[in-house]
């Protein structure tokens, strides 16, 4: 829970109405540019099974981001599933994490 003020956004977990379900992400935030949206990367490993080894992937999220959490690039964030916001956006940032900044 954000120690800011109601944000007004209707769109937030907090103070709206938006619900979460599904699954949660943590991730890093590697752009703030467009309004109330950051993109969160998410390195994960997939294994091959054919040469029997893990191999390093990456994905970017679109996630919408409530004015009432501070986030900027370079945070790490946990985001969380929720119904479509837009044609890309389905998740929802919840939560700014300790340790960020500079790890992208």
């Amino acid at each position: 829970m954000p120690k800011e003020p109601e944000c007004g956004d209707r769109n937030c977990p907090f103070h709206g109405t938006l619900s979460v379900r599904g699954q949660v992400i943590e991730g890093t935030v590697v752009s703030a540019k467009a309004k109330n949206t950051v993109i969160v990367l998410r390195e994960y490993y997939h294994y091959v099974p054919k040469y029997r080894r893990y191999e390093r992937r990456r994905s970017r999220i679109p996630a919408h981001c409530p004015p009432c959490l501070d986030v900027k690039e370079g945070d790490r964030v946990r985001i969380a599933e929720c119904r479509p916001i837009s044609k890309t956006v389905s998740f929802v940032v919840i939560e700014k994490l300790e340790g960020g900044r500079g790890a992208a």
